[in-house]
């Protein structure tokens, strides 16, 4: 295989599917003590900022409102828990089974080709982020934190925010040597994004330099795409925050491949 080779464009088949439901079907014997590690942290920052901090600072104007800041951030943290949720599944999990348990090593001795394990991979950890954020908004609904029937339709926003970051965290994942190597993903790339995408003060706050970057993130157009269903409105410019998620994904489905094909070259 040539180094142009490594960059062909993904050629996925059905036989994504059975590995999707092989990691399905293990994860549901560890389900709930996974759930509880899940959305035992963003709901802890939800009750400590959200009460604590928040009657401090009352209300916050967004979307042309003004909001208790709980709601603010609540509608924020869902995104945030996405994001984190399939991190740690695309890299953590996902190195298990490809490095030290070499499952994947085994899946590849079947028909299923490497494109579909990757793929699978990167859909898997998107459900499965799903799962804890649609947990934390049934916690959001029964704190009457929001009420709106509207804040449902973010689940399919949450559930492409989730194959997202579980793409960009594969590429990671294929040049890891090591559990550790996924301290620099979480410290140089989701943390900043985590504190510039608006999760936890309005954007408008940021030098103009800055808040021009975070339009490009693709937290910022998971938060942009769901907030405002929280607050019972509509987003604004959809198809840009939609393009914006789409493109990481794509690009980060086909890098996280290639590198992916480099390292079962070796």
């Amino acid at each position: 295989m040539n180094d142009l080779s490594l960059w062909a464009p993904p050629r996925p088949s059905l036989r994504w599917w059975p590995v999707f439901a092989r990691n399905w079907l293990v994860w549901r014997k560890l389900a709930i003590p996974s759930l509880l590690a899940n959305i035992g942290e963003p709901l802890i920052w939800l009750v400590a900022f959200g009460y604590g901090l928040g009657s401090m600072i009352g209300a916050v104007a967004t979307h042309g409102q003004q909001v208790p800041y709980i709601l603010y951030l609540a509608s924020g943290s869902v995104c945030m828990s996405a994001m984190n949720a399939a991190s740690f599944e695309a890299l953590y999990s996902a190195f298990s089974r490809m490095h030290v348990q070499r499952t994947w090593d085994g899946i590849l001795n079947t028909p299923v080709q490497l494109d579909d394990v990757v793929l699978a991979e990167m859909l898997w950890a998107g459900f499965k982020a799903l799962f804890s954020v649609t947990i934390i908004m049934g916690v959001i609904w029964a704190l009457d934190i929001s009420r709106t029937p509207r804040m449902w339709l973010a689940v399919p926003i949450l559930l492409g925010a989730g194959i997202t970051f579980a793409s960009m965290a594969l590429v990671f994942n294929a040049k890891a040597p090591g559990y550790d190597f996924f301290t620099y993903y979480f410290t140089l790339v989701l943390s900043p994004m985590m504190f510039l995408s608006g999760v936890f003060f309005p954007r408008e706050q940021l030098p103009e330099a800055a808040r021009l970057v975070t339009d490009w993130l693709p937290l910022t157009a998971a938060v942009e795409l769901a907030r405002p269903l929280f607050l019972g409105q509509w987003p604004q410019q959809p198809g840009r925050w939609a393009a914006v998620l789409a493109a990481y994904a794509v690009l980060g489905l086909w890098v996280a491949l290639a590198f992916t094909r480099q390292r079962f070259r070796r």
